[in-house]
Protein backbone atom coordinates (compact mmCIF):
# COMPACT_ATOMS: atom_id res chain seq x y z
CA UNK A 1 0.00 0.00 0.00
CA UNK A 2 1.50 3.39 -1.11
CA UNK A 3 1.97 6.52 1.83
CA UNK A 4 -1.25 8.25 0.02
CA UNK A 5 -3.16 5.09 -0.04
CA UNK A 6 -2.68 4.05 3.82
CA UNK A 7 -3.13 8.20 4.40
CA UNK A 8 -6.39 7.61 2.99
CA UNK A 9 -7.33 4.80 4.13
CA UNK A 10 -6.89 6.11 7.86
CA UNK A 11 -9.00 9.01 7.03
CA UNK A 12 -11.70 6.58 6.19
CA UNK A 13 -11.56 5.23 9.37
CA UNK A 14 -13.43 6.32 12.43
CA UNK A 15 -11.57 7.58 15.57
CA UNK A 16 -13.08 5.76 18.29
CA UNK A 17 -10.97 7.43 20.80
CA UNK A 18 -12.00 11.14 20.93
CA UNK A 19 -15.32 12.10 21.38
CA UNK A 20 -17.00 13.98 17.86
CA UNK A 21 -19.49 16.61 18.07
CA UNK A 22 -21.36 14.63 14.72
CA UNK A 23 -21.36 11.97 16.67
CA UNK A 24 -22.55 13.60 20.02
CA UNK A 25 -24.85 15.35 18.81
CA UNK A 26 -26.41 11.97 17.42
CA UNK A 27 -26.47 10.32 20.58
CA UNK A 28 -28.22 13.86 22.06
CA UNK A 29 -30.86 13.57 19.51
CA UNK A 30 -31.60 10.19 20.68
CA UNK A 31 -29.88 8.11 17.58
CA UNK A 32 -27.74 4.95 17.78
CA UNK A 33 -24.34 5.87 15.29
CA UNK A 34 -22.37 6.66 18.04
CA UNK A 35 -19.48 4.97 20.16
CA UNK A 36 -18.79 4.99 24.00
CA UNK A 37 -16.32 8.10 23.98
CA UNK A 38 -18.92 10.10 22.45
CA UNK A 39 -21.74 9.14 25.09
CA UNK A 40 -19.26 9.57 27.87
CA UNK A 41 -18.50 13.09 26.91
CA UNK A 42 -22.36 13.91 26.08
CA UNK A 43 -23.29 12.96 29.43
CA UNK A 44 -20.44 14.84 31.24
CA UNK A 45 -21.89 18.13 28.90
CA UNK A 46 -25.42 16.81 29.66
CA UNK A 47 -24.78 17.24 32.91
CA UNK A 48 -22.97 20.96 33.01
CA UNK A 49 -25.41 22.15 30.87
CA UNK A 50 -28.79 19.63 31.30
CA UNK A 51 -30.45 21.73 28.37
CA UNK A 52 -28.30 20.24 25.99
CA UNK A 53 -31.08 17.68 24.56
CA UNK A 54 -33.54 20.14 23.89
CA UNK A 55 -30.91 22.12 22.19
CA UNK A 56 -30.76 19.01 19.58
CA UNK A 57 -33.81 18.57 19.32
CA UNK A 58 -34.95 21.99 18.93
CA UNK A 59 -32.48 22.48 15.89
CA UNK A 60 -33.23 19.71 14.00
CA UNK A 61 -36.97 20.95 14.59
CA UNK A 62 -35.93 24.20 13.30
CA UNK A 63 -34.34 23.24 10.60
CA UNK A 64 -37.77 20.92 9.61
CA UNK A 65 -40.09 24.12 10.21
CA UNK A 66 -37.29 26.59 8.27
CA UNK A 67 -37.05 23.78 5.20
CA UNK A 68 -40.76 23.27 5.21
CA UNK A 69 -41.51 27.13 5.04
CA UNK A 70 -38.98 27.47 2.18
CA UNK A 71 -40.32 25.00 0.01
CA UNK A 72 -43.79 25.44 0.58
CA UNK A 73 -44.30 28.85 0.58
CA UNK A 74 -40.80 30.39 -0.44
CA UNK A 75 -40.93 28.19 -3.57
CA UNK A 76 -36.84 27.62 -2.77
CA UNK A 77 -35.93 23.79 -5.41
CA UNK A 78 -32.44 24.37 -4.26
CA UNK A 79 -30.78 24.01 -0.74
CA UNK A 80 -27.22 24.14 0.61
CA UNK A 81 -26.92 22.45 3.72
CA UNK A 82 -23.23 23.09 5.31
CA UNK A 83 -22.49 20.85 8.20
CA UNK A 84 -24.59 17.91 7.68
CA UNK A 85 -24.00 16.02 10.26
CA UNK A 86 -25.22 12.57 10.65
CA UNK A 87 -28.94 11.54 8.77
CA UNK A 88 -32.01 11.90 11.08
CA UNK A 89 -35.54 10.96 10.54
CA UNK A 90 -36.36 14.05 8.99
CA UNK A 91 -33.12 15.43 6.69
CA UNK A 92 -33.34 18.60 4.23
CA UNK A 93 -33.81 16.51 0.98
CA UNK A 94 -36.56 14.39 2.51
CA UNK A 95 -38.64 17.55 3.58
CA UNK A 96 -38.05 19.36 0.50
CA UNK A 97 -38.51 16.66 -1.93
CA UNK A 98 -41.61 15.96 -0.30
CA UNK A 99 -43.08 19.30 -1.19
CA UNK A 100 -41.29 19.63 -4.59
CA UNK A 101 -39.50 16.62 -5.71
CA UNK A 102 -37.61 18.27 -8.44
CA UNK A 103 -35.58 19.93 -5.66
CA UNK A 104 -31.94 19.72 -5.90
CA UNK A 105 -29.55 19.21 -2.14
CA UNK A 106 -25.72 19.54 -1.79
CA UNK A 107 -24.73 18.71 1.14
CA UNK A 108 -21.09 19.43 2.87
CA UNK A 109 -19.12 17.70 5.86
CA UNK A 110 -15.96 16.68 5.85
CA UNK A 111 -16.19 14.12 8.54
CA UNK A 112 -15.70 10.52 6.56
CA UNK A 113 -18.27 8.92 8.94
CA UNK A 114 -20.40 11.39 7.85
CA UNK A 115 -20.18 11.35 4.30
CA UNK A 116 -19.90 7.53 4.02
CA UNK A 117 -23.61 7.45 6.19
CA UNK A 118 -24.45 10.43 4.04
CA UNK A 119 -24.29 8.47 0.87
CA UNK A 120 -25.66 5.11 2.18
CA UNK A 121 -28.90 6.81 3.65
CA UNK A 122 -29.67 10.32 1.62
CA UNK A 123 -31.29 9.17 -1.49
CA UNK A 124 -33.07 11.74 -3.71
CA UNK A 125 -35.73 11.40 -5.89
CA UNK A 126 -35.69 10.46 -9.76
CA UNK A 127 -36.60 14.14 -10.69
CA UNK A 128 -34.23 15.82 -7.96
CA UNK A 129 -30.94 15.35 -6.87
CA UNK A 130 -28.90 15.19 -3.76
CA UNK A 131 -24.96 15.67 -3.56
CA UNK A 132 -22.55 15.30 -1.17
CA UNK A 133 -19.33 17.15 -1.10
CA UNK A 134 -16.16 16.49 1.45
CA UNK A 135 -15.17 19.53 1.99
CA UNK A 136 -14.56 22.33 5.24
CA UNK A 137 -16.49 25.36 6.14
CA UNK A 138 -13.43 27.06 6.27
CA UNK A 139 -13.13 26.82 2.28
CA UNK A 140 -15.69 28.27 1.04
CA UNK A 141 -14.85 28.55 -2.75
CA UNK A 142 -14.08 25.12 -2.78
CA UNK A 143 -17.63 24.65 -1.65
CA UNK A 144 -18.98 26.94 -4.02
CA UNK A 145 -17.18 25.19 -6.98
CA UNK A 146 -18.17 21.88 -6.41
CA UNK A 147 -21.50 22.65 -5.54
CA UNK A 148 -22.40 24.71 -8.46
CA UNK A 149 -21.91 21.72 -10.49
CA UNK A 150 -25.43 20.65 -9.10
CA UNK A 151 -27.02 23.63 -7.84
CA UNK A 152 -27.92 26.82 -10.59
CA UNK A 153 -26.52 30.27 -8.52
CA UNK A 154 -28.52 32.45 -11.10
CA UNK A 155 -31.48 30.90 -9.49
CA UNK A 156 -32.01 31.34 -5.55
CA UNK A 157 -30.44 28.97 -3.35
CA UNK A 158 -31.58 28.59 0.41
CA UNK A 159 -28.09 28.13 2.53
CA UNK A 160 -28.39 26.20 5.34
CA UNK A 161 -25.52 26.91 8.21
CA UNK A 162 -26.90 24.87 11.59
CA UNK A 163 -24.93 25.04 14.39
CA UNK A 164 -22.03 25.11 12.04
CA UNK A 165 -20.24 28.83 12.28
CA UNK A 166 -19.86 28.07 16.20
CA UNK A 167 -16.53 25.47 14.69
CA UNK A 168 -14.94 28.93 13.24
CA UNK A 169 -13.14 30.10 16.38
CA UNK A 170 -12.55 33.26 14.94
CA UNK A 171 -15.22 36.06 14.74
CA UNK A 172 -14.39 38.11 11.80
CA UNK A 173 -12.99 34.72 9.39
CA UNK A 174 -16.59 33.26 10.51
CA UNK A 175 -18.68 35.95 9.62
CA UNK A 176 -16.23 36.57 6.54
CA UNK A 177 -17.28 32.65 5.62
CA UNK A 178 -20.90 33.51 6.04
CA UNK A 179 -20.62 36.60 3.50
CA UNK A 180 -18.54 34.72 1.23
CA UNK A 181 -21.15 31.90 1.01
CA UNK A 182 -23.57 34.32 0.44
CA UNK A 183 -21.86 36.58 -2.38
CA UNK A 184 -22.72 34.46 -5.41
CA UNK A 185 -26.26 33.58 -4.28
CA UNK A 186 -29.32 34.79 -6.70
CA UNK A 187 -31.49 37.21 -5.22
CA UNK A 188 -34.19 35.81 -3.76
CA UNK A 189 -32.15 33.31 -1.80
CA UNK A 190 -32.21 32.67 2.09
CA UNK A 191 -30.08 32.20 4.83
CA UNK A 192 -31.23 29.79 7.58
CA UNK A 193 -28.94 29.91 10.35
CA UNK A 194 -28.43 28.47 14.29
CA UNK A 195 -26.07 29.35 16.59
CA UNK A 196 -25.36 28.67 20.23
CA UNK A 197 -25.67 32.02 22.56
CA UNK A 198 -24.00 33.37 25.34
CA UNK A 199 -27.32 35.59 26.00
CA UNK A 200 -28.18 34.72 30.27
CA UNK A 201 -32.05 35.71 29.30
CA UNK A 202 -31.97 32.12 27.24
CA UNK A 203 -29.52 30.65 30.03
CA UNK A 204 -26.44 31.01 27.92
CA UNK A 205 -24.25 31.26 30.92
CA UNK A 206 -24.41 27.50 31.01
CA UNK A 207 -22.37 27.10 27.75
CA UNK A 208 -19.20 28.54 28.37
CA UNK A 209 -18.22 25.73 31.63
CA UNK A 210 -19.54 22.86 28.91
CA UNK A 211 -17.83 24.23 26.34
CA UNK A 212 -14.36 24.56 28.29
CA UNK A 213 -14.69 20.52 28.85
CA UNK A 214 -15.81 20.00 24.88
CA UNK A 215 -12.70 21.47 24.20
CA UNK A 216 -10.15 19.75 26.48
CA UNK A 217 -12.06 16.11 25.76
CA UNK A 218 -13.74 16.58 22.10
CA UNK A 219 -13.18 17.81 18.53
CA UNK A 220 -14.23 19.74 17.05
CA UNK A 221 -13.54 22.93 19.18
CA UNK A 222 -16.55 25.06 19.63
CA UNK A 223 -17.55 28.54 21.10
CA UNK A 224 -20.62 30.43 21.85
CA UNK A 225 -21.55 33.77 20.78
CA UNK A 226 -24.03 36.77 22.08
CA UNK A 227 -27.17 37.65 20.14
CA UNK A 228 -25.10 40.93 18.54
CA UNK A 229 -22.30 38.94 17.05
CA UNK A 230 -24.90 36.29 15.88
CA UNK A 231 -27.57 39.11 14.33
CA UNK A 232 -24.59 40.72 12.37
CA UNK A 233 -24.61 37.13 9.91
CA UNK A 234 -27.30 38.86 8.88
CA UNK A 235 -25.89 41.75 7.59
CA UNK A 236 -27.54 42.79 4.50
CA UNK A 237 -30.80 40.43 4.93
CA UNK A 238 -34.48 40.88 5.32
CA UNK A 239 -34.94 38.47 8.94
CA UNK A 240 -38.48 36.88 8.51
CA UNK A 241 -40.61 37.02 11.29
CA UNK A 242 -40.04 36.45 14.34
CA UNK A 243 -36.29 37.64 13.18
CA UNK A 244 -33.56 35.99 15.88
CA UNK A 245 -34.71 34.09 18.84
CA UNK A 246 -34.03 31.01 20.32
CA UNK A 247 -34.48 28.61 17.57
CA UNK A 248 -37.09 26.66 19.88
CA UNK A 249 -39.22 29.57 19.63
CA UNK A 250 -39.08 30.18 15.77
CA UNK A 251 -42.61 29.55 14.20
CA UNK A 252 -43.16 26.85 16.64
CA UNK A 253 -45.87 24.78 15.68
CA UNK A 254 -49.35 24.97 16.87
CA UNK A 255 -49.19 23.33 20.17
CA UNK A 256 -45.83 22.41 20.75
CA UNK A 257 -44.69 23.94 24.63
CA UNK A 258 -41.15 24.55 23.47
CA UNK A 259 -38.21 24.87 26.03
CA UNK A 260 -36.40 28.54 25.56
CA UNK A 261 -32.99 27.37 24.28
CA UNK A 262 -29.97 28.98 24.24
CA UNK A 263 -29.30 28.06 20.52
CA UNK A 264 -30.69 31.19 18.54
CA UNK A 265 -31.92 30.70 14.89
CA UNK A 266 -33.26 32.49 12.26
CA UNK A 267 -34.30 32.49 8.84
CA UNK A 268 -33.68 35.88 6.29
CA UNK A 269 -33.56 36.96 2.68
CA UNK A 270 -31.21 38.33 0.59
CA UNK A 271 -32.64 41.45 -1.43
Amino acid sequence: MSENQAADTARELPDTTTAHNARVWNYWQGGTDNYEVDRQVGDHVAGLIPVIRHIASADRRFLVRAVRHLAEERGIRQFLDIGTGLPALENTHEIAQRVAPSSRIVYVDNDPIVLAYARTRLTSTEEGAAAYIDADAHDPDTILRVAGETLDFGEPVALMLLGILNFVLDDAEARAICHRLLEPLAPGSFLVLTHPTTEPEFGGELQLEAMEFWNAHAKPPVTARGGAEVARYFDGLTLLEPGLVPCSLWRADPGDEPTVVPQLGAVARKP
